[in-house]
């Protein structure tokens, strides 16, 4: 990271945030695109989350961290709030004892291709527990705070997950052995 474009972000010049900004895009919208198959969601996503980038960016404090993880970590948080803001309540919750999430992750071996590709298949509020419990790392409590949605809800979301991706993968296999 070049000091001169900090310190140019930090006076608010716009060529130095235009730099910043080109350099962490690629990362920031592969970011987004975990949580959003729609590219006007995606790009909403990371330009709101960078403009809190900018806006903040006095509060940066190098001693804490490279300034990339702590821009990720403000862009992930803008598309958070974006899926809190766009989320439809789900109206039910199921009530039954769902088994705790399973520790295989179905996406360890997959390229990032094809995980978007995946992803892609899923309904939004599928979607965004997935991208949360697989690729961010969040636990299901932490799912709960962060996306305000009950946790037998987060619960049947990741069972929803595993039970798609599993019809997925099987039809794709299928599909790729009729082909060769």
């Amino acid at each position: 990271m070049d000091k001169d474009i900090l310190d140019g972000c930090k006076k608010n010049d716009p060529k130095s945030q235009e730099k910043l900004y080109r350099q962490f895009y690629p990362a920031m919208f592969a970011l987004c695109k975990c949580f959003f198959s729609d590219n006007h969601d995606i790009l909403t996503a990371v330009n709101n989350g960078m403009l809190k980038v900018f806006r903040s960016i006095h509060k940066y404090d190098p001693a804490k961290g490279d300034l990339f993880n702590w821009a990720y970590t403000t862009v992930r948080n803008a598309a958070l709030t974006l899926i809190r803001d766009k989320k439809s309540k789900l109206t039910f919750e199921l009530n039954e004892n769902n088994q705790d999430a399973v520790v295989n992750n179905p996406f360890k071996q997959l390229e990032w291709k094809d995980i978007y590709y995946y992803l892609d298949q899923l309904p939004p509020n599928t979607r965004y527990v997935c991208s949360l419990y697989y690729l961010e790392g969040f636990s299901i409590k932490e799912i709960v705070q962060l996306i305000d949605m009950k946790e037998g809800t987060v619960k049947w979301q990741l069972n929803e997950c595993r039970t798609r991706l599993k019809e997925i993968f099987e039809r794709h296999t299928n599909r790729n052995r009729n082909i060769g």
